[in-house]
């Protein structure tokens, strides 16, 4: 104990291989923790009420310093690397407004239709990636497919859009060679695609925002909207991980697979359970105090880190009735989960996010009836990644 909060050591391979009993015990102990690794330390708020209203206070806020840009990015794209997640009000207040119409729920709801089809190309060409009886589901369905999203979201050609792949599995490695090579293609895809949805309007997000731009006068710049495509391409990741953490769930959990293929109607509330009971995110984007602010008898200092345990959260029992339990009906009405965070940085891309994983999670197990790991669950090999959840394969047999 330190301060008189619990301890986390982020490299620790008990915390790495189970984040959710490490914050559990933590919450257990006290409302809030120390989260460290060598040359960085953070304050955790590790219960639900805590951790949601740390989200929406005013005196923690999310600044450059909140990420680490990956190494080797050209110096003309940095200007593009700024994106509104770690914008501060009013300047995130501003944009958020401008862009938030082409992303609600009834909009995501329009795409389904387009995107079904996405998801049963995919799913079609399974079968040709088999090796020796079993295909990585991780490679060839969960990462591609939410790239595939935003070549349709923004107009990709259908020509280009196997070089979009390409980019999103550099981006998704999040640093290398491959990385710094792709941010300049996809920026000036970005820029392309503009260019023609400006010549050519269509039903997609890039019309949305041009449209967003002239109705606003002008304030919504060029550069920003290429740096929201960019921004399109990160937040990508969510579902890749999603999807993917899901499927091992549900292939580990054969009860519950059964009680989906079923009920195939509780899908949209199986994906909110599944997003809270094993969502990616493990702890929020640190917010920085912006002045001493004491939390349960602690001095927080100007400056320091603060972070909400999203897991320890949504798993906490003060919220959640039983909350270790898988529960794919759970009740709506509950407390809603954090894993799309909370408050003015709430998850832009949730609805797409969450239409996106039900159309893959019901037509992959309709499509594949016999679907199965192809190792034990617990030989699943995990990105040692502090902050994500998430698979570095997920092979199956078909």
């Amino acid at each position: 104990m330190a301060s008189g909060v619990p301890e986390i050591d982020l490299t620790s391979p008990d915390v790495v291989a189970d984040p959710f009993t490490a914050y559990g015990r933590a919450r257990e102990q006290g409302p809030l923790a120390r989260a460290g690794a060598p040359g960085f330390a953070l304050w955790v708020l590790t219960r639900y009420d805590d951790a949601r209203a740390m989200l929406s206070d005013p005196r923690f806020e999310i600044t450059s310093g909140s990420f680490t840009p990956p190494p080797g990015i050209p110096e003309d794209c940095l200007p593009y690397m700024r994106t509104m997640t770690e914008m501060a009000a009013p300047e995130h207040l501003r944009l958020r407004r401008l862009v938030a119409p082409a992303f609600t729920a009834r909009r995501a709801a329009d795409f389904r239709p387009r995107l079904e089809p996405l998801v049963e190309a995919l799913l079609d060409d399974l079968p040709r990636h088999l090796d020796d009886g079993a295909v990585d589901l991780m490679a060839h369905f969960a990462a591609p497919l939410p790239i595939d999203v935003i070549c349709e979201l923004v107009g990709v050609p259908d020509a280009d859009r196997p070089r979009w792949r390409e980019y999103g599995a550099a981006v998704a490695a999040g640093s290398g060679q491959r990385f710094g090579e792709a941010i300049p293609a996809v920026l000036e895809g970005a820029r392309a695609a503009i260019a023609r949805r400006r010549a050519e309007p269509g039903d997609d997000l890039l019309t949305d925002l041009i449209r967003a731009q002239d109705d606003d006068g002008g304030r919504l710049s060029d550069t920003e909207m290429v740096t929201m495509v960019w921004n399109l391409v990160l937040a990508g990741q969510t579902p890749i991980n999603l999807i993917a953490n899901a499927v091992h769930v549900l292939l580990s959990h054969p009860d519950h697979l059964a009680r989906l293929r079923v009920e195939p109607e509780l899908m949209p509330r199986a994906v909110e359970e599944l997003m809270r009971w094993c969502g990616p995110m493990l702890l929020s984007i640190p917010r920085y105090a912006r002045e001493d602010v004491e939390l349960f008898g602690t001095l927080v200092h100007k400056g320091e880190a603060v972070s909400a345990s999203i897991v320890g959260a949504n798993r906490d029992p003060r919220a959640f009735t039983d909350p270790e339990t898988l529960d794919l009906g759970r009740p709506a009405g509950t407390a809603p989960h954090l894993g799309f965070a909370h408050g003015p940085h709430f998850c832009l891309g949730a609805s797409l996010a969450r239409v996106q994983t039900e159309v893959a999670l019901i037509a992959l197990l309709r499509r594949y009836p016999d679907l199965a790991l192809a190792a034990a669950p617990h030989e699943a090999r995990r990105v040692p990644d502090p902050g994500t959840w998430r698979l570095f394969t997920l092979p199956v047999t078909l």
